[in-house]
């Protein structure tokens, strides 16, 4: 099967009938369940793209020439780059940059896993080839992915193997002769459940010892495998209609404690084994990091666009964009949005082909923006808030202007510069959706750890950041000012 629709995706998803646990219940269909409903139509949406723009959504399958999804594309020249970078903006474009779990983004990272394979084959030539094969199959069956990546937060301070109960985190229960048994947690698949199958992989920033080789697995199986169950957080999607909630009654994407009970992984779904050193290398070494940053370096430009298209409307709406510290304050969103841009220009114009044929991001320029945009997110959505003061607080449901006794009162005492009553809440439920709601704050808290924790992530950037250079620069400087003021001396 090639591209899919919507309607495949949802009629898939209804097939499956993937264990999902949400607010104490099992769910029964994850297409009609009013906390996941507008996550699935979202999601829907997305595939029907595909088909709306095949010129910008969809390219050639090197193996089958059906037409396959552009974000799955095994970039060959930087045109590559940009065409998928393009694919993926346009579906971004859809929910202003808040699905953060879009296809696209585990797409790339199959892609490259797929291409860079051989890392897997220093513990089985076959892992290898499954890597290689399971992108194949993703690729040509258009397969939504969620992932996997850390352990419970038992205690931190401990290793997996010296937990007090070492086995609550998902481990390898047994090898034999058709796959292997797994059991245990994982946290935390964001659309858990509402996609076709789960990846799980290691961290990219906790590293492992031999000692943790039981914990080190990388695989993929579909999320209705007997034994496998999602334990969703609660929604917020609280089913209220769409203009209440412009953005979490359609983009609450959800995240999921996953439960591994037996669960029996056949080996040709399997990448890595028992083997803590391939697992610590899996990101870096095969660039699955690099094409899965570039993607996400794409959606939050169009993430910042939409925030600032929000800022300025607000200011304009209700007469304050001519005040300084207004402009001051749009002026911050404004740089921020440039300074991604030009991160993202720099890695695509920048890259390079990889010893697979790849065609590579300059690493350097989205390792950057992936360790800021965490950091600065906070402060955009506090610019947001701060501008939009008590307005966020004044803003009736459209159920209050519906009311004859008093939609008319507020249509009126809601008025702004330029919008009347019912136009202004709307924006400015907008900007509280986006900032103040239970999903403003998730997507808040979400940014800030989307690769981790931000301190970890930036010492590992300190550490790997090329200094020496700079010291002997400063070194020679000072060995420089020396040398003439010896000379200052010795002519005097």
């Amino acid at each position: 099967m090639p591209a899919k629709t919507g309607k495949e995706y949802i009629n898939r998803l209804k097939k499956a009938n993937n264990n999902i646990y949400i607010h104490g219940e099992r769910v029964k269909d994850v297409t009609e369940h009013p906390g996941l409903n507008g996550a699935v139509q979202s999601m829907a949406h997305l595939y029907d793209i595909q088909f709306e723009k095949p010129e910008k959504m969809l390219y050639t399958s090197p193996t089958t020439g059906n037409k396959v999804g552009m974000t799955f594309i095994q970039p060959r020249t930087i045109g590559d780059l940009i065409a998928r970078r393009e694919a993926i903006q346009e579906w971004a474009l859809i929910s202003g940059g808040m699905m953060g779990r879009s296809p696209d983004y585990l797409n790339a990272e199959v892609m490259a896993m797929g291409m860079a394979n051989d890392l897997f084959a220093e513990a089985d030539q076959r892992f290898a080839e499954n890597a290689r094969n399971y992108y194949e199959c993703a690729r040509e069956n258009d397969i939504s992915l969620t992932h996997t990546l850390i352990h419970p937060q038992v205690n931190r301070a401990k290793a997996q193997h010296d937990q007090k109960d070492a086995n609550v985190a998902l481990h390898l229960v047994e090898k034999n002769n058709e796959g292997i048994i797994v059991d245990g947690i994982r946290l935390l698949a964001t659309q858990g459940g509402i996609t076709d199958e789960i990846l799980v992989f290691p961290s990219t920033v906790n590293r492992a010892g031999a000692e943790d080789d039981p914990y080190a697995l990388a695989f993929a199986i579909p999320n209705n495998t007997p034994g496998l169950k999602f334990i969703s957080r609660e929604s917020f999607d609280y089913g209220r209609n769409s203009w209440d909630h412009p953005l979490s009654s359609r983009f609450e994407e959800g995240d999921a404690i996953v439960s591994f009970e037996n669960v029996f992984v056949p080996w040709d779904r399997v990448f890595v084994c028992g083997n803590s050193s391939i697992c610590n290398r899996a990101f870096r070494e095969t660039n699955a990091v690099v094409h899965m940053s570039h993607q996400v370096v794409a959606k939050n430009i169009i993430k910042t666009e939409f925030l600032l298209g929000v800022a300025l409307s607000l200011m304009d709406a209700i007469g304050i964009d001519q005040f300084q510290h207004v402009k001051d304050k749009g002026t911050e969103i404004m740089l921020t949005l440039e300074a991604m841009k030009s991160h993202l220009y720099r890695a695509e114009y920048n890259a390079k082909l990889d010893k697979w044929g790849t065609m590579t991001p300059d690493y350097d320029a989205l390792d950057a923006a992936r360790n800021w945009y965490p950091r600065i997110y906070p402060r955009l959505v506090e610019i947001l808030r701060v501008l939009g003061a008590s307005g966020l607080m004044g803003i009736p449901t459209q159920a209050d202007f519906e009311n004859k006794e008093i939609g008319e009162l507020i249509h009126r005492g809601l008025q702004s510069k330029n919008l009347e009553g019912y136009e202004r809440v709307q924006l400015f439920r907008l900007a509280w959706d986006m900032t103040m709601s239970a999903f403003g704050s998730r997507q808040m808290h979400y940014e800030y750890y989307f690769f981790g924790d931000p301190v970890r992530m930036g010492m590992t950037y300190f550490d790997n950041y090329p200094k020496d250079e700079l010291k002997e620069r400063i070194s020679s400087f000072l060995s420089n000012v020396g040398a003439n003021k010896n000379a200052d001396i010795t002519n005097t």
